[in-house]
């Protein structure tokens, strides 16, 4: 009996499927001739549409004109266009070679959870720290995604999760797919090219009490529209009023103005005023560990006995989904916040990277005034962060697309890490014509 006939027969005399022995070794002869034509149970899948900022990344990656610019994705550069490995990443790296490889606890590095609260919250968490539960995440989308999972389990039913309109498009995303209702509340204003802030607060009032509200933490994306100080404690005081729930997702702590504790002032402004809530960090642009997917997710109680029931279903939960966390991301940040020197170059290399962006917006700014482009473009320095919401149509973002080879999101967001004292001339040339050809 051939090998073949001894797998058939074995086959044949299994419990769980009847085989045609010729039918099989037919089968397996002509499979690659009729597999496109077999039945399949997966014919009904339908095709999901494009994510809007990966699409345009994909577009400009198989453009060929030497022209091109990419200020689609939300990731830093140099000045000459160029990624950028951080000079305290690179030091801690060199520290970690030959570190195990071993799974970590479910809920990640301890010390790395530790010091992931004390960045956000600061000197506003002391006395608290025993109502507050921390667990590593898969950057900040991870987080968001637990903390929203949680949400559906242990608020009361019915809970709606608000989200600013507009913000990151993820986030609809993962309350969806986590199976949590989402509304939008009032945000950005084009005409002013800046906050509604009239709209949100009637917004806040208008929601049912107990809301959550995704708040984020500084350097608003996609808008770059950022409450003042005065600002966030109106809201604080209309959240407290309704029993809302803040949750910040804290993106770009340090990167946004080059100064951790200012860009934080959000967070523990609600901490202090005594808070139930919840914040989702990621590490992807403060530290420049985009595919490390490293983050963190922190829960605020009113009391302290439930926060191991609290640890214990946030565990169950990410064990169901992934198991447990990378290692690698989160080693390197907890070795550079562990070292006061490392610690110290990080917040150097923070303040170059905000002030890199801040360069560019001013240059854009005059390249923009200097051509006597028609508006008024100063939101361009008022806004902050890697985003500016630049108030361009819909056709004037096609014509620097098509004619100049200049790619953008469709709503006008520009990612100002992609420009350059190379082609920041180029990019107002383009506004110029895209503006001027449309009115």
């Amino acid at each position: 009996m051939t090998t073949l006939e001894k797998v058939s027969e074995r086959i044949k005399n299994s419990l769980f499927v009847p085989i045609d022995n010729n039918n099989m070794i037919q089968d397996s002869i002509n499979s690659n001739e009729v597999s496109g034509e077999l039945p399949t149970l997966f014919a009904n899948v339908p095709l999901g549409p494009v994510d809007p900022i990966l699409g345009v990344s994909t577009a400009f990656k198989a453009d060929t004109d030497p022209r091109k610019v990419d200020t689609s994705v939300g990731a830093y550069r140099d000045e000459n266009g160029k990624p950028y490995v951080l000079k305290c990443v690179f030091e801690a790296e060199k520290r970690l070679l030959g570190a195990p490889k071993e799974y970590l606890p479910i809920d990640g590095i301890p010390e790395f959870n530790k010091l992931s609260a004390k960045l956000l919250y600061g000197d506003a968490m002391k006395g608290k720290e025993k109502r507050m539960v921390t667990v590593q995440a898969l950057s900040g989308t991870g987080a968001l995604r637990i903390g929203i999972i949680f949400i559906r389990k242990y608020l009361p039913a019915g809970t709606v999760v608000y989200i600013s309109r507009p913000s990151w498009t993820n986030h609809h995303n993962i309350c969806k797919e986590s199976g949590i209702q989402s509304a939008e509340y009032a945000y950005y204003d084009p005409k002013t090219k800046g906050l509604d802030f009239t709209g949100m607060i009637n917004d806040m009032r208008a929601a049912p009490n107990g809301s959550v509200f995704v708040l984020h933490l500084c350097a608003h994306n996609p808008t770059g529209v950022d409450p003042t100080h005065e600002q966030w404690n109106t809201i604080a005081d209309v959240m407290r009023e309704k029993n809302h729930i803040p949750f910040m997702d804290c993106a770009y702590q340090g990167y946004a103005s080059g100064d951790l504790d200012y860009d934080a002032y959000s967070a523990r402004l609600f901490l202090n005023r005594g808070f139930e809530m919840f914040s989702a960090q990621s590490y992807s642009k403060n530290f420049g560990l985009y595919g490390e997917r490293t983050g963190a997710l922190t829960i605020v109680s009113h009391r302290e006995d439930v926060i191991p029931k609290m640890l214990s279903q946030l565990k169950m939960d990410i064990r169901a989904m992934y198991s447990s966390p990378p290692t690698h991301g989160a080693r390197l940040v907890t070795t550079v916040l562990s070292d006061p020197e490392l610690t110290a170059l990080w917040i150097k290399e923070l303040k170059e990277m905000s002030g890199r962006i801040k360069d560019v917006r001013q240059k854009v700014l005059d390249a923009l005034i200097a051509r006597k482009v028609p508006g008024n473009w100063e939101h361009i320095v008022n806004q902050i962060g890697m985003f500016t919401y630049t108030g361009l149509t819909k056709p004037q973002v096609d014509i620097l697309v098509n004619k100049y080879h200049i790619y953008l999101l469709g709503s006008g967001r520009v990612s100002l890490a992609g420009l350059n004292n190379k082609n920041i001339d180029y990019f107002a040339d383009a506004v110029l014509d895209a503006v001027t050809s449309t009115q």
